[in-house]
């Protein structure tokens, strides 16, 4: 996990997932990020036998912390994504709502 933390400074930390879904993740990590900030997310991801399926061996992931809960030696962060994980690169970047009509 890559994000800013006290004054501005950038913070580079392991975590541990403990839930991901398509929208977000709970993790746990040793130093604590501010509530709100934006951090990047990144996945390692199982070598496939069909790369143009799954291009990537890493995925960075843009999300927002929305929950963060103090423990000892660690904290558990609730992580909202920018965009859900399970739609393609392409999808996410120019993703605008239809407009209705009015003829």
């Amino acid at each position: 996990m890559r994000g800013k933390g006290e004054q501005e400074k950038e913070v580079l930390e392991f975590a541990s997932a403990i839930n991901v879904s398509a929208g977000g993740a709970l993790v746990a990590i040793r130093r604590s990020l501010p509530l709100f900030s934006q951090v990047s997310v990144e996945i390692p991801t199982a070598p496939f036998a069909s790369a143009q399926t799954f291009p990537q061996a890493v995925r960075l992931l843009p999300a927002q912390i929305i929950r963060l809960t103090h423990g000892e030696g660690h904290h558990l962060m609730g992580l909202k994504f920018a965009a859900p994980i399970d739609t393609p690169m392409s999808d996410r970047r120019g993703r605008t709502r239809k407009t209705v009509s009015s003829v």
